[in-house]
């Protein structure tokens, strides 16, 4: 273990003592830390995206913290240590990569693919029979997880089975029949029902994405990212013109994010 390593394991000791730690980081619980897990491994995404070396590391560290919170938390209540999350992650990638650690080769990519993802399933299979559940391909995708991430997931898992598409024609022609029936919906005003249709179109959505190699997180991520500099520039514009953008008439507005659009 580094140095600077079990420096941190010490001070979150610290911290976590009921007598002498910080107040707030005694009263916290798995429940109330896992937003801030989430918020920091989407941080470390942001910096990836912003290609930020500095904030990478920073971000990074938070990161690191939140599994050390975890493990501090568990270590307290007998469960397991940070230790023993290293080894079992550790064991894990030992496993998954036989062609590295044990004198297992592959022909191709494909065939390294194949072998992980039947390592992965065998996994998958005795954590649910020691919990007597019955395995399914559908086992261990997070209900936490970002919905479009879930997505993706649900269906790669579902055609590892053959239930899947042949082509990325198949997975538009669904796209269209579910834009259809949600069409007709939007006629009544059943919002439960547009609710599931709208969920379809999503989901149908993510299935197109999937065909075509595009990750739907990234994708839409980047649109995001897109949307806001193309409409911060419409609002500077008003700024610059001496206009107030709360009194703009929408065609004017159009207007300008044309003109914000401009490479």
């Amino acid at each position: 273990m580094t140095i600077q390593l079990a420096r941190l394991l010490d001070i979150m000791a610290q911290l976590r003592h009921p007598d002498t730690g910080c107040p707030w980081d005694v009263q916290q619980t798995f429940s109330t830390i896992a937003p801030y897990t989430i918020e920091e491994a989407y941080e470390v995404a942001d910096a990836i995206e912003a290609n930020d070396m500095a904030a990478l590391r920073e971000e990074l560290g938070d990161l690191l913290l939140q599994v050390v919170f975890h493990a501090r938390m568990a270590e307290e209540g007998g469960h397991f240590d940070f230790n023993a999350v290293a080894g079992e992650i550790a064991d894990k990638m030992v496993r998954r990569h036989q062609h590295v650690f044990a004198e297992v080769t592959f022909e191709g990519e494909t065939e390294q693919r194949q072998a992980w993802e039947k390592q992965k399933s065998q996994e998958r299979a005795a954590k649910a029979e020691s919990k007597g559940e019955k395995a399914s391909v559908l086992s261990g995708i997070p209900s936490a997880m970002p919905a479009l991430m879930r997505s993706e997931k649900l269906g790669k898992r579902a055609a590892q089975v053959g239930f899947e598409w042949p082509d990325v024609t198949g997975a538009l022609d669904k796209l269209y029949e579910e834009l259809t029936e949600l069409k007709a919906e939007m006629n009544g005003r059943n919002n439960a029902r547009l609710t599931d249709e709208l969920g379809d179109v999503l989901f149908s959505v993510v299935n197109v994405a999937r065909h075509l190699g595009v990750d739907p997180e990234a994708a839409l991520r980047h649109t995001n990212a897109k949307f806001e500099r193309r409409f911060r520039a419409v609002e500077k514009s008003y700024t610059r013109d001496g206009l107030n953008i709360f009194d703009a008439p929408l065609d004017e507005m159009e207007i300008r994010w044309q003109y914000a659009k401009r490479p």
